[in-house]
């Protein structure tokens, strides 16, 4: 198995938003942050002779992440058709073979239902845009339905939040991980050139 750091080297090349949307909460995943997620669900065998979901997928940083460690297939959905046109960029500047999806879809509500062994990797919203608040709410439940087990990056003091939405829905959160999240200046409002966020990484088991 390929280290993290060679996955983070690989991932490396990956261009983000040519015109990032604030009500999307579109931040790129930063190659760090993604080979780690991508290397600790390979480490669980999440990976490998599976299905990989990325909702919300962006540019594909995670869908090339997963590809580039020997899945059946890839998937990645976006809401956004620019976005998804960078990642189609993407994948020919990382190189990978397997075979991907780039589905423009609300991920909220796919329109796949995948069959076989499935995983959900995902960087969704967190909800801190006004009139979006529990945005990634909504990506957990399209986990639950099409996944049977997912891993997903959320704001720090989430964990009471994902744990409790998990019982509701049958599944079992199994491994927690702290992670820092660099978020690099994009928008208007954003004062600084980067800022460290404390994230929580979830892998959670759906039933």
């Amino acid at each position: 198995m390929p280290t993290k750091s060679a996955l983070e080297t690989q991932l490396a090349v990956v261009a983000g938003f040519d015109a990032p949307r604030a009500d999307l909460e579109q931040y790129p995943t930063p190659p760090d942050l993604a080979a780690h997620v991508v290397h600790v669900a390979d480490l669980n065998g999440d990976v490998e002779n599976r299905t990989v979901v990325d909702l919300g997928t962006g540019t594909g940083m995670l869908a090339l992440g997963a590809a580039l460690r020997g899945p059946n297939r890839v998937v990645g959905v976006d809401i956004d058709r620019e976005a998804l046109e960078t990642a189609v960029e993407n994948r020919v500047r990382v190189g990978t073979t397997t075979e991907i999806d780039w589905v423009l879809a609300d991920a909220t509500r796919p329109p796949l239902r995948p069959e076989g062994p499935t995983t959900v990797l995902m960087n969704p919203p967190f909800g801190a845009q006004r009139g979006h608040e529990h945005a990634d709410r909504a990506f957990l439940s399209t986990a639950a339905e099409v996944a049977d087990v997912s891993y997903s990056i959320h704001n720090a003091g989430s964990r009471e939040f994902v744990e409790a939405f998990t019982e509701d829905e049958g599944g079992e959160v199994t491994h927690a991980f702290r992670a820092t999240f660099t978020l690099e200046s994009q928008f208007d409002f954003h004062g600084e050139d980067s800022k460290d966020i404390e994230t929580e990484l979830y892998r959670i088991e759906w039933t």
